[in-house]
């Protein structure tokens, strides 16, 4: 096998539950191959760079290893290397969330306290 189309390398890679899932993905632009946007039935390489962005997180993987069939979590994550930015971009976004949140105090959020909460969520997600 010399190439898989993107979905079902998404779906075999456990970024996504379903095909389905992944094909809403690729076509709202949350996936780009090789840093353009992409359609659905495009064939993936050993070697592409993938961008995949998951709520608020985003992914940069190299294809390591090609495969249309899901498996168990262990094998998906051997088709693919995440590059060593994407993994510091990540840290230091989960760092800046949990510091926003820790200086909360325990219990139910005032009215102006959610406010704060949904204008820092908000402009978390322009920045994307």
């Amino acid at each position: 096998m010399d190439a898989v189309r993107l979905d079902k390398w998404l779906w075999a890679a456990r970024f996504y539950k379903t095909r389905s899932l992944a094909k809403t993905a690729i076509e709202a632009g949350h996936v780009r191959v090789e840093g353009d946007r992409s359609k659905v039935a495009k064939e993936v390489r050993v070697g592409m760079q993938i961008r995949v962005r998951q709520g608020v997180e985003e992914r940069d993987v190299v294809v390591a290893a090609l495969s249309d069939q899901r498996r168990g979590a262990p094998e998906a994550q051997l088709l693919y290397r995440e590059t060593d930015d994407s993994i510091e971009r990540r840290e230091a976004a989960r760092l800046a969330r949990k510091s926003e949140f820790a200086a909360t105090p325990d219990g139910r959020p005032s009215k102006r306290d959610r406010r704060l909460i949904n204008r820092l969520k908000q402009r978390f997600l322009d920045e994307l």
